[in-house]
C-alpha cells in the first residue's frame, strides 16, 4: 500500500516511517481494496505528556476513512489509529458482504 508520511515541526526518522509504513500494510488484511494513506504526525507544543498527534486518512474506493489519535509517542498514536481503522474497515466489509 502507498503511504505519504507528512511530519510537522519536526523530521521523521526512518525507524519511525518504516514502522508506520508495516502498520498500514497490516490492514490490507482486513480489506484488500485499499488504495492508499496519508499520515500526518505532529508535535503540539504543550507541557502534556500526550503531546504527539497522528492522523490519518485511509482511502478505500468510494470512501476514505480519517482516525486521529493524541498519544505519548508516535507508535503509540499510529498503533492506536490502526486499530481504530481495523474495526471501521471490517465493518465495511460486513456492510457489503450483507448486500451481495
Amino acid at each position: 500500500m502507498k503511504v505519504n508520511a507528512q511530519s510537522v515541526n519536526f523530521v521523521a526518522d526512518a525507524k519511525l516511517l518504516d514502522f508506520i509504513q508495516k502498520r498500514m500494510d497490516k490492514l490490507e488484511q482486513f480489506y484488500d481494496k485499499v488504495i492508499g494513506s496519508d499520515v500526518y504526525m505532529k508535535v503540539e507544543n504543550t507541557s502534556a505528556k500526550e503531546n504527539k498527534i497522528v492522523e490519518i486518512k485511509l482511502l478505500v474506493p468510494r470512501d476514505q476513512f480519517m482516525v486521529k489519535k493524541q498519544c505519548k509517542s508516535f507508535e503509540e498514536a499510529v498503533d492506536s489509529a490502526c486499530s481504530s481503522l481495523e474495526r471501521q474497515l471490517v465493518k465495511k466489509k460486513e456492510k457489503l458482504r450483507a448486500k451481495a
